[in-house]
């Protein structure tokens, strides 16, 4: 089958010699997925989870019961005082934008000290000139970036002492950059450097490709906000879209009032539908994080031994799903990039381009031969082509798919 799908059988017998040195590694990871399990488990239980929270509301969405006990079993299993899961964010970055949008003011500081945000957020941030931007409103934002993959613990305090930073917005997953993503130790180190200089300044993380993949989330460790997208981890594979902001209360019932209309909040908005979708991605989300996280160890560990640089390692600690590989040469990124179409169930006979995408200042090949449409949870390869030419890799359904994907990627590239 391997043959006919146009991977040698030299790739077929490295891929088992690698399988065998990676299982210490995907044993962890299995009892990472076991306990995000129960957890997740225990929510439905807790929360009586029934045939009738599946049904859909149109319209204005009023006493929408199974959107309303969603969203219960969403802060249950963030341990968050509230959360709002919605089909009407567009995506991630739309949750972020309604998130800051909602928290800051004019004449607001927004201070982010993980260095330049996603480069979707440029224009929203004011970064790159927008009318619409949080800097058209007054919103002022500065950046502190990383120490060897570390916070700059000196500067954040000396920025803090000087008062008026009303956000702090810490982005886990690495984006575009070439840093390390930020694991959970290191987030709550910094949480607590953060509260012993400022206990008020609302410290929002972006939680995006990072859920489940350890047995915490950052709400737990004192964040007092977190956003993410359902067509990357919590999704599934399932949800067909729709984002979530996690947190405070107050916090929650701002962004709510954001996304709807201030007086109206969280009690508007009809699911069409979509809840089940949402209840059965979250449900298989632990399963399908731990196939994403095996793929990416794999595609790790055989694309390190083929003499390329990877990050993170195959035995290194893991703070997301996203695996890079550092081409530096064009012609590979791109081949790599087809090479993951091409191991795709959806739009395999697609060549990707790479292409001018909104949003993004520079071009970016994006392979995502998936069932919805951007999502990242499913085998999914993309990067801006600028040197050093890096492959930003994540996803897999299950790791037998994202096994296959891979293959046929190196096999594309002439390896």
């Amino acid at each position: 089958m391997y043959s006919e799908l146009g991977i040698s059988d030299k790739l077929v017998e490295m891929a088992k010699e690698t399988e065998k040195k990676i299982e210490p590694v995907f044993k962890q990871i299995e009892e990472v997925c076991e306990y995000n399990s129960l957890k997740v488990l225990k929510a439905f239980q807790e929360n009586n989870i029934s045939d009738m929270h599946f049904n859909q509301t149109t319209g204005y969405g009023y006493g929408d019961i199974g959107r309303d006990t969603c969203e219960k079993v969403f802060a249950n299993i963030f341990k968050s005082e509230d959360c709002i899961v919605r089909g009407q964010f567009i995506s991630g970055t739309h949750a972020l934008t309604v998130a800051l949008f909602a928290f800051l003011r004019p004449g607001d500081i927004m201070l982010s000290i993980t260095g330049k945000p996603y480069d979707t957020l440029d224009e929203v941030i004011g970064i790159v000139d927008n009318p619409s931007s949080l800097k058209s409103y007054g919103i002022d934002f500065e950046k502190i970036d990383l120490v060897n993959d570390d916070f700059d613990y000196e500067k954040i305090e000396e920025r803090l002492k000087k008062g008026k930073v009303k956000l702090i917005e810490i982005q886990r997953s690495k984006g575009y950059s070439t840093r390390k993503s930020v694991d959970l130790e290191k987030l709550e180190k910094v949480i607590n450097h953060i509260r012993n200089i400022d206990k008020d300044v609302i410290i929002m993380i972006d939680n995006c490709y990072c859920e489940f993949v350890d047995k915490k989330e950052p709400i737990e460790i004192g964040a007092d906000v977190i956003v993410g997208s359902l067509i990357k981890n919590l999704g599934g594979g399932i949800a067909p879209n729709g984002a979530y902001i996690s947190g405070r209360a107050d916090l929650v019932n701002l962004a709510a009032e954001r996304l709807t209309a201030p007086g109206e909040g969280k009690e508007v908005g009809p699911s069409l539908g979509i809840t089940k979708l949402f209840l059965q991605g979250l449900f298989m989300a632990p399963s399908v994080v731990a196939s994403s996280l095996k793929t990416a160890v794999f595609a790790s560990k055989i694309l390190e031994d083929f003499g390329y640089e990877v990050e993170p390692r195959y035995n290194d600690k893991r703070a997301d799903i996203v695996q890079t590989i550092a081409f530096r040469d064009k012609d590979k990124l791109i081949k790599y990039c087809q090479g993951i179409q091409m191991g795709s169930p959806i739009d395999s006979n697609s060549i990707p381009e790479p292409w001018d995408m909104p949003g993004y200042t520079d071009q970016v090949i994006m392979a995502a031969g998936a069932f919805t449409q951007g999502s990242s949870i499913e085998l999914s390869c993309d990067g801006p082509i600028r040197d050093p030419y890096i492959a930003y890799m994540q996803g897999g359904l299950t790791y037998e798919y994202g096994k296959i994907g891979v293959l046929k990627a190196i096999q594309n590239m002439g390896v």
